[in-house]
């Protein structure tokens, strides 16, 4: 067991402990109602926000942790009960007044922190709000449950196949333990695994699902890897300590936010409005 904790970077036990609670927590908050999964979503937005400003800070790069909460929170719930038009409008409101808000420090490193403030609206609430967006259709249950499994599996793919196979790396100066195997078991996994849920769940072929796993695959990876650059650039090896076996929740989030937009994207097409 410690040879595979060295081998996967984390401790397994704890890692599917928390993975598989939270999934639960996921599921139970889109089985009850789905409001309830936007208001999770929102809660997590502000320890993530919370992580990344300390995260900063270490580089003297300053984030207002509670206006940027704040915004955050105001961002998810209104892609909720406002849809596409409701993200978009909180998040043109929301970048002004963060702005006139950090002109109370003055000018000194202004350029620096806003341009932080905004990297974090555009890294956390805006993707997040289009994960909220895939729950809002009469159908968003099934919709969302199908990109949460996509992750998932892919998450579950790249770890089994990167543990017993993992060889080659893709990164290794951005993410030492990422692997060509590893996405190569992420593909196997959540395609064939999502695939046939989105074929079940939604009622459509095989091949959309498949598509929506590819893709999610794609983009999940290239979150871990981008948030990995991020931490080696602010000199932490993880951006807080929440999750055990997976660091904070933004080292949990990483892969679903980037995913998300591309998957609100193919499942609109594929299934509509």
């Amino acid at each position: 067991m410690t040879d595979i904790n060295a081998r996967a970077g984390r401790n397994i036990p704890s890692a599917v402990m928390v993975g598989l609670s939270l999934l639960g927590l996921i599921i139970a908050s889109l089985s009850w109602n789905r409001i309830f999964f936007a208001i999770l979503v929102s809660v997590a937005m502000i320890p993530a926000v919370w992580e990344l400003s300390r995260a900063f800070a270490l580089k003297s790069i300053l984030i207002d942790p509670y206006t940027a909460a704040i915004a955050s929170v105001s961002i998810v719930m209104s892609s909720w009960f406002w849809g596409l038009s409701g993200l978009a409008i909180a998040t043109g409101v929301a970048i002004p007044v963060l702005l006139v808000i950090r002109l109370r420090s003055g000018v000194n490193s202004f350029v620096q922190d806003v341009t932080a403030t905004l990297f974090s609206l555009l890294y956390l609430p805006v993707p997040a709000g289009f994960a909220i967006l895939l729950a809002v259709p009469e159908d968003g249950r099934a919709r969302a449950m199908v990109f949460v499994a996509a992750v998932a599996l892919s998450d579950t793919g790249g770890l089994i196949a990167g543990v017993l196979f993992g060889k080659h790396r893709i990164a290794p100066t951005i993410s030492p333990k990422k692997s060509i195997e590893g996405v190569v078991g992420s593909l196997i996994l959540a395609v064939g695994g999502a695939g046939s849920l989105y074929m079940i769940w939604l009622d459509r072929p095989f091949w959309e699902g498949a598509v929506l796993a590819t893709v999610t695959v794609i983009a999940a990876t290239s979150g871990d890897l981008i948030e990995s650059a991020l931490k080696r650039d602010l000199g932490v090896k993880d951006m807080g300590a929440l999750l055990p076996g997976h660091g904070g929740i933004l080292d949990r989030l990483d892969s679903v936010l980037l995913a998300s937009p591309f998957a609100y994207l193919l499942i609109t097409h594929f299934v509509g409005l």
